[in-house]
């Protein structure tokens, strides 16, 4: 067992003071020293504050204004960084724990007073520390540079958008800036993208790439990539049923007209399959069965009663 004051230095010990322990153990001393906030509860109520005004280095520290919990944190920071005073004192205590505001406050008198003049909007919203950072030296808006800032992270580790990365790699401030001033989004920039390079347009253009009107240039290019898949995919449908039906042909052989109650005939369309499907509750329907009958690696008969064949009733 080991006890430890709550308080920045702590005096740690166990009990071969109390004579139960034959020997000290290495933890334990009879001196004050630097105790880690693994010791102790940092956030705990302090009871004892005015204990600090005791200690005149810590006399401009503004210790009473600090907003935080950890105080002891913020009084190790204070002997480091004397910034810590002003930035408690102007409400910007989320920032005293940051190493990069306080020493860019402590060099760069410019950037103290920048800090000062935006302390309500800094203070009365959250921003990233790179947020105040790039504002500072971009002269940029709060609001826009954070926002800015959330979506190149999020971008950027978004799986779907490896295309854009690739195509963007070294313009990614310049799209976020363009599809920021489009007020439009990435994800919907990447069915644009897309579209053009589906219909063939020259990605190299800053016309096609970066277009005016952001929105208007979309929806042509979505209403063309549309048309342009119909007419695919109707090609691609006319060219498949031929097949199937070739294939069906050449098996006909194999259906049968029997005298007993039940006949067997041979699908003719992927659109019989379709309906064979969502009639009996299989798959046959779905899950590639069409390109198998294709290839011959499957034939696909329905068994009907002789007096029902229109009617599904058993798939083989």
């Amino acid at each position: 067992m080991e006890y430890n004051y709550f308080g920045g230095m702590g005096f740690r010990v166990g009990w071969y003071a109390e004579g139960i322990q034959k020997r000290q153990r290495n933890y334990e001393s009879d001196y004050w020293c630097y105790a880690d906030t693994k010791y102790y509860d940092p956030f705990a109520l302090i009871v004892n504050l005015n204990l600090i005004d005791k200690f005149p280095e810590y006399k401009y520290s503004a210790y009473k204004q600090f907003q935080g919990t950890d105080i002891l944190k913020y009084l190790r920071y204070y002997e480091k960084y004397p910034q810590t005073e002003l930035l408690v004192k102007f409400g910007l205590d989320k920032y005293v724990f940051s190493k990069l505001i306080l020493k860019k406050t402590a060099k760069n008198k410019a950037f103290r007073k920048w800090l000062i003049s935006h302390r309500s909007e800094i203070a009365g919203n959250y921003c990233y520390v790179t947020t105040l950072l790039q504002a500072y030296k971009t002269g940029k808006d709060l609001a826009y540079t954070q926002a800015f800032l959330s979506n190149k992270k999020t971008f950027i580790h978004d799986g779907g958008c490896s295309r854009l990365r690739t195509f963007f790699k070294g313009r990614t401030d310049k799209f976020l800036e363009y599809i920021a001033k489009q007020h439009t989004n990435y994800r919907t920039y990447l069915d644009y993208f897309d579209a053009c390079n589906a219909l063939g347009l020259d990605m190299s253009l800053d016309k096609n790439v970066f277009p005016h009107d952001f929105k208007r240039w979309h929806d042509i290019r979505i209403d063309e990539y549309s048309t342009l898949k119909a007419e695919r995919d109707a090609v691609k449908r006319k060219e498949m049923y031929e097949k199937f039906g070739n294939v069906a042909n050449k098996y006909l052989s194999l259906q049968r007209d029997m005298q007993e109650a039940f006949v067997v005939i041979i699908a003719k369309s992927p659109a019989e399959l379709i309906r064979e499907g969502e009639l009996l509750h299989h798959c046959v329907g779905r899950m590639n069965y069409d390109q198998r009958f294709i290839r011959e690696e499957s034939l696909i008969f329905f068994v009907r009663r002789k007096d029902t064949p229109d009617v599904p009733f058993v798939t083989v």
